[in-house]
């Protein structure tokens, strides 16, 4: 593994407790030499990580559409800052770049962004790691959910083990480094699957 991607708010949220998971996070991938893939921005927890990896002397790629670059939230100080001309494109290039993905608190953007290389990943269109970084229980209502779309089925169970949350650094990177992908279909259902064909 050579790259992170972090999902993360342009705010910076209402506890001091985000912030300083964020600055953690960015500190401990320039330690193990992990560049960091991001949205490009220069505000909230987004800025916060990237300073962090750039003040360990880490390598920081950030992915910005042309118009948050218009609206001047983009980083001037990163490693490398690649404009694209959408969403679209930005979600696509940071899949290219990035060997694993991270979602620390945030909301629509980072919650868009992690679901679609969720459901990319359920799809079999890559088998990069996904996970949950949590703060002070700030997605354990979100995992919840998730935990009934399985009972529920609408979700294979083997999927939602694919997917790693919890609050502690170390136990995030020791998942990562063991990593080994989920291969269940999405279709829960062998019959209608079979229809589907």
């Amino acid at each position: 593994m050579k790259s992170i991607c972090v999902y993360c708010g342009s705010n910076a949220g209402l506890r001091p407790a985000y912030a300083e998971r964020a600055k953690a996070l960015g500190a401990r991938m320039a330690a193990d030499g992990l560049a960091l893939v991001y949205g490009g921005g220069n505000v909230g927890l987004m800025g916060i990580v990237a300073d962090a990896v750039l003040e360990g002397g880490g390598e920081v790629i950030g992915v910005i559409p042309q118009q948050l670059v218009d609206l001047e939230v983009a980083h001037r100080g990163v490693t490398r800052l690649e404009v694209v001309g959408s969403m679209h494109e930005r979600k696509a290039r940071m899949f290219d770049l990035a060997d694993a993905f991270v979602a620390l608190p945030g909301g629509f953007g980072t919650m868009d962004e992690m679901f679609e290389m969720l459901t990319w990943r359920q799809l079999g269109l890559g088998e990069k790691p996904c996970a949950f970084l949590d703060v002070d229980d700030f997605y354990d209502p979100l995992l919840a959910m998730i935990d009934r779309m399985v009972a529920e089925r609408f979700l294979h169970p083997d999927q939602r083990a694919d997917l790693w949350h919890g609050d502690d650094i170390d136990g995030l990177f020791a998942w990562l480094d063991g990593y080994q992908p989920a291969h269940a279909l999405k279709w829960l259902d062998a019959k209608r699957r079979s229809g589907l064909r």
